[in-house]
C-alpha cells in the first residue's frame, strides 16, 4: 500500500500543480480581455485654438482648428482643418485638412492639400509656397518629409519632385525623384 501511494504521490502533485495554473491563467486572463478594444474617443474638442511659448516667455507657434479627438486604446488625436502659424521671422503657416497625432506627439502626419508658405524676409518679395498630398513632420527635430509629389513655388518660378526631405536646423531641403523646374530671376535695375 505504501508502494502504490508513493507512486501516485508524484501524479497527484502534478495535476495539483497544473490546476494552480490553470486558476492563475483565469485569474490574469480576467484582467485582460480577449479581442481588440473598442476605438472609441475619449474627449473631443471644438473650434479651438492652442498658443505655444518658449521658457521666456516669446509666442513659439499658434494652432487653430476645427475640432480635435483623442482615442486613449491608441493614444492617437485626429485634427480637422488644422492651421499653424510658426512666430519666427519670417513667420511660417501650415495648413491640412486633417493630422494624425502620434503618441506623445512626436510625429504628426499632414494629410490632403497640404501648404506650407513662408513670408518673404522682406517686403515686396513673394512667399514660398509648398504643396503636397501628405507631410509627415517631427516637432522636436524640426523635419518633415514626403514621398508624394511636391510643387514649391516662390512668385513665377516653380520647383516640382516626387519627394521631399526638409531640416529646419540645418536649413537643407532635398527634393527627390526627377526634379523639374523655371526659375524667374528679378530684375531690379538697367543692365
Amino acid at each position: 500500500m505504501k508502494d502504490r501511494f508513493a507512486s501516485l504521490f508524484p501524479l497527484a502533485m502534478l495535476v495539483l500543480l497544473a490546476a494552480l495554473t490553470f486558476w492563475l491563467n483565469r485569474l490574469i486572463q480576467a484582467d485582460n480581455p480577449r479581442g481588440p478594444q473598442r476605438h472609441d474617443p475619449d474627449y473631443w474638442v471644438e473650434k479651438f485654438e492652442v498658443r505655444r511659448f518658449n521658457p521666456d516667455g516669446k509666442l513659439q507657434h499658434t494652432l487653430v482648428a476645427e475640432n480635435l479627438l483623442h482615442y486613449p486604446d491608441d493614444d492617437t488625436t485626429i485634427v480637422s482643418a488644422p492651421r499653424i502659424t510658426y512666430h519666427q521671422h519670417p513667420p511660417t503657416e501650415v495648413s491640412a485638412r486633417m493630422a494624425y497625432v502620434g503618441q506623445d506627439g512626436k510625429e504628426i502626419k499632414l494629410v490632403d492639400a497640404v501648404r506650407v508658405a513662408r513670408h518673404p524676409a522682406k517686403a515686396g518679395s513673394a512667399p514660398t509656397v509648398l504643396e503636397t498630398r501628405t507631410l509627415k513632420v517631427f516637432p522636436d527635430e524640426e523635419r518633415g518629409s514626403t514621398r508624394d509629389p511636391v510643387v514649391i513655388t516662390q512668385g513665377k518660378s516653380v520647383l516640382r519632385g516626387t519627394g521631399l526631405d526638409v531640416d529646419s536646423r540645418s536649413g537643407i531641403t532635398v527634393l527627390h525623384g526627377r526634379v523639374t523646374g523655371t526659375l524667374h530671376r528679378n530684375r531690379t535695375g538697367t543692365p
